[in-house]
């Protein structure tokens, strides 16, 4: 039995079946992945991204998803992950989830694209030597690179809209701070933010965003947050504890959010459980 309990506004409540599907993932330690992701696997094509501007020298994979049938004439959405490949391996399968949803009507049909943390000049490929620095640094240079570089590259020829409620970002871990920071920084951007286990945590000095949503005018954003009570309790920081503080900071400053907090560890599997009832909540 989960003991700790985040009152979510009245406001952030779904639909039944959805209500369901979160209620039972607050109480289990090891949830299974959802229907939705046990579909065909999809391949994706990584490509390589060579560093320049924000992060000189600094390269990375990437891949892009995209849905059966997208029509070239209509802006499609948009769905940023960092660490990409931790959501398109057999512990999460976000692309065979994403197929399910956009065919079922569930969420618009939207674009997908999984980014890798950089590599440091002469380290292999997948060394991640860079994450930190990007994803745990306050300020927008994360933002500007996907921007201004990234982002540019990967959706090249491709028809995505502009309208930052149909732009979401997301990321577990480092990742999730990352991907709140990105928004934070550019609300004209993204308007929706999916963090799992997020790290709020003073590992660069993102303890401090809880404090300064509180003390900032709201920003245009619909966030969900994903919690476990038996994540990480490091010299940086309580993850559990910051993600409770950044939940009610959002309360507190009435934004439009949602926190599910459940008995897991720093780890995917919460996240996976409810993936597919997190995109339909976001896309409300």
């Amino acid at each position: 039995m989960n003991t700790l309990h985040h009152a979510n506004p009245n406001t952030a409540l779904t639909n039944p079946a959805d209500e369901t599907i979160f209620a039972l993932a607050r109480e289990t330690l090891d949830p299974p992945l959802p229907p939705e992701a046990l579909g065909p696997s999809r391949e994706l094509s990584w490509q390589r991204h060579e560093g320049q501007g924000v992060f000189p020298a600094v390269a990375r994979d990437y891949a892009v998803y995209t849905p059966e049938n997208l029509d070239p004439a209509t802006p499609a959405a948009l769905l940023v992950f960092q660490d990409g490949r931790f959501y398109t391996d057999e512990k999460f399968r976000a692309p065979a989830m994403l197929d399910a949803l956009i065919a079922s009507g569930a969420i618009p049909p939207l674009v997908a694209v999984f980014v890798q943390p950089g590599d440091l000049p002469g380290n292999p490929a997948q060394s991640r030597g860079n994450r930190s620095v990007e994803y745990d640094t306050l300020g927008d240079a994360y933002a500007r690179f996907l921007l201004e570089a990234l982002l540019p590259e990967a959706l090249a020829g491709l028809n995505v809209s502009t309208d930052p409620r149909q732009r979401a970002i997301c990321g577990m871990s480092s990742g999730g701070i990352c991907a709140f920071n990105v928004a934070w920084e550019r609300p004209e951007s993204f308007g929706k933010v999916i963090s799992h286990v997020g790290s709020f945590t003073n590992i660069r000095g993102g303890h401090v965003l809880a404090s300064r949503v509180r003390g900032a005018e709201p920003k245009p954003l619909r966030i969900f947050l994903q919690g476990g009570a038996q994540d990480l309790d490091r010299p940086a920081g309580n993850w559990a504890a910051a993600n409770f503080d950044m939940a009610t900071a959002l309360r507190h400053r009435g934004y439009d959010y949602r926190f599910e907090f459940g008995p897991g560890a720093h780890d995917l599997k919460h996240g996976a459980a409810v993936f597919p009832a997190t995109l339909r909540w976001l896309w409300r």
